[in-house]
């Protein structure tokens, strides 16, 4: 008989039957109805109609008493509804039996069924039933719930999220799920009252033969869900088309592309991604092929992009997808401009590059390459591998021959197989030196690089050759030689600076600092110009200029020296002992101070004698001139002749005076021209003039040719006069009696020239070099013995002008001097009298 459920604690407990037995059955059949009213009415009824009558009348029995119970519960309520607090209190009671009766009927076990219940409060499920007929479950609760370790691993996933979601969030379900023996259950799963029920039943139980099936659909309906889900968060467009053409279903980047709000507008609008031609292009295809896979061109958001469209065609529709390929495309051409710029960057480049890919195949070849071998651009066209060109070259001869082959090309062309470069030697028959170094290419293959050395190591040898005999010079040079590098360091000496500065004990080979050596060699001069050269060798480049200058030593030696500075911040010192020439060059220097001082003293004493000379020459001159008046009486013929001689010296005399202080007066710097405009015609006639007499006493003709004269000459017209009656004095010292003197004048570009030539017997050539100088005479033809001043006064005056003058002459052709004024007249009168 049925226990009495007792409410007052508020936690009621269903307890057991008068016999086991039936009261297993009847918790069987009364778990049977809890599953199958929520699930299919069918599944009840059948239950129902699997039990006895005995068995129902048991179950009546058991109805009764529960209904009994009920009555009693309901009459309890109403008895209680005298207050709210005691409503709420009954009602949370009832609900509490309630509970207890669904997890004492849960708690039946069934065959082949297996029920997992787990309470309210989260505790430890109860687990009830036996599924011994199915083959690898087990009976124990612990592994019995690790369904990973008995089921299929995608049916143990469906079935831990199935659970997951019914205990959060009251998610009933019906799954049929597979065991790693292949044995087909059925499992759902209720909640009641916030206990969580599971059954788990074995397919053949029912006699239910589509459980299979239902598993394949069910795998296939969780398939179609991921594809689903898998569509709708591709990035890519993706369209679903029905046989009547329309959009079926579209994913969201689809509906982003055509602008649409989301992919149900896409549908209902019909936007199409693609455009008509397009679509046209598809439409064409799809007659020939299901398969359409090609690039095509689309407008998104306002720009047209590149897509890579694929679509498949079916008698139900069509489903396609689109990549956006327009930044692969941008790469790809970019790819293809980098690779043809560095082809043409490698065509102009000397050295040989040729690119063999992973199976050994020439793709790439520059024209360095070509003209070092020498191979036909059809052969190399044609793609050999790099056996055939390593035998190619080594039928022409362009190869060494090596004693074994094979292996030499074996190890050559394990660059293919390495990872790092390899370098090579090869000195080929003709005396070419190749160096080859093999890069392994990322991708596979070799890019083979062949530089020609040749040139290189013939200058590398040159170059050590010239080094050598450069160290050779410089150690055998009497002047010591110091290289300063960018540092201030020592880099290059001779043995001749370490004997000029006395440094035998000194270590210079550990690259001694300039500052070192100042100090070193301080004691060893009076003004050290070491200092110089620690300024200059660790100074700016603003500061590094050559100096030159001269040192003494305190040991009396004197050294002259330079500095130089070289090329990378570097310079060089030379020193040179130069005391025997100093102490020449201090004779020649006291001795020329000497003659100096003595030239000095003969000017001024000719200039003091000269001017003192001037006044009685004067008084002599006047009183002659006096004696020849007629007033002062009559003379006798020879009185008149002595006056006469008298008056011809004094002149003569006062000339020379004349002479030497214009000399002097230009060697003072003191003289100044009276520059004009004066008549060339003038100054001729007036030069004639004063020499008429002497000419006439010779019978000297006197010829003036001024056709080609300027009408005017810028000049001290004085000065001028002066010379043009040197130059006629001078002719008529040496022409012959009854000859003829020429005076000419022409302009020229730049000068006015005047020449005069004589007919006498020329000058000797040891008196053409000095006959500028003063005092210098030449006795040989000459009537009248001078002081040898008028040519030194012709060439001071002419330079004094500007000008120069020049003297043409040799034996029986007579003497020519030409003289040359500027044509505008004197400029810098001070440099010019200097």
């Amino acid at each position: 008989m049925p226990t009495r459920i007792p409410l007052g604690d508020g936690r009621g407990r269903f307890m057991a039957m008068a016999t086991g037995a039936l009261a297993r059955r009847l918790w069987r059949a009364s778990t049977a109805l809890v599953f199958a009213v929520p699930a299919t009415p069918a599944l009840a009824a059948e239950t129902a109609a699997g039990l006895g009558a005995l068995e129902v009348l048991q179950l009546a029995i058991f109805a009764g008493a529960m209904g009994a119970a009920l009555l009693s519960a309901i009459w309890l309520i109403r008895e209680r509804q005298r207050t709210s607090a005691e409503n709420l209190e009954l009602r949370g009671k009832v609900a509490d039996l309630q509970a207890e009766k669904q997890v004492a009927e849960a708690m039946l076990g069934l065959k082949d069924q297996r029920i997992v219940a787990w309470p309210r409060d989260g505790g430890r499920p109860e687990m009830t039933g036996s599924l011994a007929a199915v083959a690898g479950v087990p009976d124990q609760r612990g592994p019995f719930l690790a369904f990973g370790r008995w089921l299929a691993p995608s049916s143990a996933a469906s079935l831990d999220r199935a659970v997951e979601a019914l205990r959060a969030n009251h998610a009933a379900f019906d799954l049929v799920v597979e065991t790693l023996s292949g044995a087909v259950l059925e499992t759902e799963g209720r909640n009641a009252s916030g206990r969580v029920f599971v059954r788990f039943r074995a397919a053949d139980s029912r006699g239910n033969g589509d459980a299979r099936l239902r598993l394949d659909y069910q795998r296939l309906f969780e398939s179609h869900e991921t594809l689903s889900n898998l569509v709708a968060v591709l990035p890519f467009p993706f369209w679903l088309r029905g046989a009547d053409n329309r959009l079926a279903l579209v994913n969201a980047a689809y509906a982003q592309a055509v602008d649409a709000a989301d992919a149900k507008v896409a549908v209902a609008e019909n936007r199409e991604f693609l455009g008509t031609q397009a679509r046209e292009a598809l439409a064409l295809h799809h007659q020939k092929s299901p398969v359409f896979a090609q690039t095509l061109s689309a407008v998104v958001g306002g720009d047209r992009r590149i897509f890579a469209v694929s679509e498949f065609a079916g008698p139900g529709g069509s489903a396609g997808l689109a990549v956006d390929v327009s930044e692969a495309e941008t790469l790809r051409g970019e790819i293809r401009r980098v690779q043809k710029n560095h082809a043409e960057t490698l065509d102009q480049l000397t050295t040989a590059v040729a690119i063999f890919d992973a199976g050994e195949k020439l793709r790439f070849y520059n024209q360095a390459f070509q003209k070092l071998w020498g191979l036909d651009p059809s052969f190399l066209d044609g793609a050999p591998d790099n056996t055939v060109f390593l035998d190619r070259l080594r039928t022409r001869g362009l190869l060494a021959e090596q004693p074994e082959w094979r292996r030499w090309k074996d190890n050559l062309l394990s660059a293919y197989r390495s990872l790092q470069p390899q370098e090579h030697w090869w000195h080929l028959p003709d005396g070419r030196t190749i160096r080859v170094v093999a890069n392994p290419l990322p991708q596979g293959g070799v890019t083979w690089v062949f530089e020609n050395l040749t040139e290189h190591i013939d200058l590398e040898t040159r170059y050590n050759a010239a080094i050598r005999v450069q160290s050779e010079t410089i150690d055998n040079l009497v002047e010591g030689v110091a290289v300063f590098g960018s540092d201030g360091k020592l880099r290059l000496w001779n043995p001749a600076f370490i004997r000029l500065w006395s440094l035998a004990g000194h270590d210079l080979a550990t690259s001694m600092h300039v500052a070192e050596l100042r100090r070193i060699c301080a004691h060893q001069v009076v003004d050290n110009p070491w200092d110089e050269f620690v300024a200059i060798v660790t100074g700016f480049d603003e500061e590094r200029r050559d100096r030159h200058g001269r040192v003494e030593l305190r040991n009396g030696a004197i050294l002259s020296w330079g500095l130089v500075p070289l090329p990378n911040g570097q310079a060089m010192t030379t020193f040179v002992d130069v005391t025997d020439s100093a102490n020449v060059e201090r004779a020649l220097q006291d001795r020329n101070e000497a003659l100096e001082r003595a030239d000095r003293l003969k000017s001024d004493f000719v200039q003091h004698v000269s001017y003192e000379l001037r006044t009685p020459l004067t008084n002599i001159i006047g009183f002659t001139q006096l004696l020849a008046m007629a007033e002062t009486g009559a003379l006798s013929s020879r009185q008149s002749e002595y006056v006469e001689h008298i008056s011809l010296s004094s002149a003569q005399l006062m000339t020379i005076v004349n002479d030497i202080l214009d000399l002097a007066t230009i060697d003072a710097g003191a003289m100044e021209l009276d520059i004009s405009e004066s008549p060339v015609a003038t100054l001729v006639a007036e030069a004639i003039e004063l020499i008429g007499e002497r000419m006439r006493e010779h019978a000297i003709t006197v010829v003036a040719d001024l056709s080609a004269a300027p009408q005017n000459l810028r000049a001290d017209a004085g000065r001028v006069r002066q010379i043009l009656f040197n130059l006629l004095s001078n002719a008529a010292n040496f022409a012959p009696e009854g000859s003829t003197v020429k005076i000419e004048c022409r302009a020229e570009a730049e000068a006015v020239v005047f020449k005069v030539h004589d007919d006498g017997p020329g000058m000797p050539e040891d008196v053409i070099g000095r006959v500028f100088d003063r005092f210098s005479q030449n006795p040989g033809g000459s009537r009248r013995r001078g002081a040898g001043l008028g040519l030194s006064v012709v060439k001071a005056f002419v330079e004094l002008h500007g000008g120069h003058v020049e003297l043409e002459t040799g034996k029986d052709r007579g003497t020519t001097v030409t003289c040359r004024f500027p044509l505008q007249g004197p400029t810098g009168l001070r440099e010019a009298a200097e």
